[in-house]
């Protein structure tokens, strides 16, 4: 507000104008007074009003809550690639160190935060030593892993020697429900400070971003992912991120910081991204079934046939990324998840899905020709490889799933029961 409309709306706020015209419709000759004036609100202090309910709820919710967090370290043991010391037969070891956050999702203790704060080195399985210590307590105890998903960046882990006092679960929340604007508190360690809160709001609900790792996992999904502008910074990763009833909505897992674009030290930069609460609730049971291996993202084994150019890699797309022009000339639907190859004996193979005869070539990319397009998985639409994955997330052996695909302009449905392949 500039200081000419501040200063029209207070002096009509000191005329009283509503006085005024309340003794103007007075019959002449009669006498009545006029009632008081109610007091004008300040909006100064009404303002300050809504800022300290904030407050409020910031302050109930962080001092109800926060004993659930966790602050977790690593060690491993990484020997040097030093060539004199391996000469001698003494190789070079060094202590790798690691720290992030965590928080307890029962009354089992069982803590969920990210596969990276917990993977050992080169993101191999999980670190040597992993302790957890948990909030007015100086003291560690160590934890061992019971689930690892590296393609989703999450993990299980659960104390060893803790006091079941100390075990306070953070209710989880939906994040499917979700609204852009909605209040966001972060909870973690940034930088090793263990036990630290911040605040913002939700930026976006479903901004897909690269998630999860590769290796013994398979490979890192991209997934759907909460943009927040709370501060997270290194060591935030795993801690949860709360709406204002004190609900998890998310997991706190990457941000985008120019810092480290610039060669400098990563660190908020107001775009920070959570996984939503929803994805690790669904593999929450497969986590604890997993008995300290790691548990991979359902396949029905299919390729994708759209690929495009990134940073060293060809990276999967949905049609949508095609031009209107592209589609049409190729004779495509609007939007859907090529088939480029079809996984022998795979749950796809067996429900007849096929995959491409032909491979075309363009600027940045290639595309599979003559195959099935996949448009929609139970009933939802589906354009790349995060929303076939999504349909699959929560399924186990034996379930099955619904696809509407495309071929030749046709479209039928087709039903995959996923086998014991699907979860290899």
């Amino acid at each position: 507000m500039n200081g000419r409309v501040g200063a029209v709306i207070l002096v009509l706020v000191g005329l009283g104008l509503g006085a005024t015209l309340l003794r103007d419709q007075v019959p002449l000759g009669t006498s009545q007074t006029a009632p008081a004036a109610a007091p004008a609100q300040n909006p100064v202090a009404a303002e300050a009003g809504a800022k300290l309910q904030n407050e409020q709820n910031t302050i109930d919710v962080v001092s109800r809550f926060e004993p659930g967090l966790v602050f977790i370290s690593t060690e491993s043991e990484v020997v040097s690639q030093n060539p004199f010391g391996m000469m001698f037969g003494q190789p070079d070891t060094q202590v790798q160190q690691g720290v992030g956050s965590g928080f307890f999702v029962n009354d089992a203790g069982d803590i969920l935060t990210n596969y990276h704060v917990v993977a050992g080195e080169s993101s191999s399985g999980a670190a040597q030593k992993i302790s957890i210590r948990v909030m007015g307590q100086d003291r560690s105890v160590p934890a061992r892993v019971i689930g690892l998903a590296p393609q989703y960046d999450l993990a299980l882990i659960r104390p060893e020697g803790l006091d079941a006092k100390f075990i306070r679960p953070i209710p989880l929340g939906d994040s499917d429900t979700l609204k852009v604007g909605q209040k966001a508190i972060a909870m973690g360690a940034p930088f090793g400070l263990d036990f630290s809160v911040t605040e913002g709001i939700v930026s976006s609900t479903a901004r897909q971003i690269p998630i999860g790792f590769g290796g013994a996992g398979g490979q890192g999904i991209t997934q759907k992912a909460i943009q927040t502008d709370a501060a997270i910074n290194p060591g935030n990763s795993g801690g949860p991120l709360l709406d204002s009833g004190g609900r998890v909505i998310g997991i706190n897992t990457q941000i985008i910081s120019p810092g480290v674009q610039a060669g400098g030290t990563g660190q908020s930069a107001g775009v920070g991204f959570a996984i939503p609460v929803n994805a690790a609730k669904n593999l929450l049971p497969r986590l604890q079934a997993a008995k300290g291996g790691i548990i991979t993202a359902p396949r029905i084994g299919v390729v994708a046939g759209l690929q495009v150019q990134g940073q060293g890699q060809n990276i999967p797309v949905g049609l949508s990324a095609l031009s209107p022009q592209g589609k049409e000339q190729l004779n495509l639907p609007e939007s859907g998840l090529v088939v480029g190859e079809v996984t022998p004996g795979s749950p796809a193979a067996k429900a007849g899905l096929k995959g491409g005869t032909d491979t075309q070539e363009f600027r940045g990319g290639q595309i599979a020709l003559g195959g099935d397009v996949i448009t929609a998985a139970n009933g939802n639409p589906v354009d790349g490889v995060e929303d076939l994955q999504a349909a699959l997330i929560d399924r186990k052996q034996g379930d099955t799933v619904t696809l509407k695909v495309w071929r030749a302009g046709q479209t039928r449905d087709v039903t995959i029961t996923l086998d014991a392949s699907s979860f290899q």
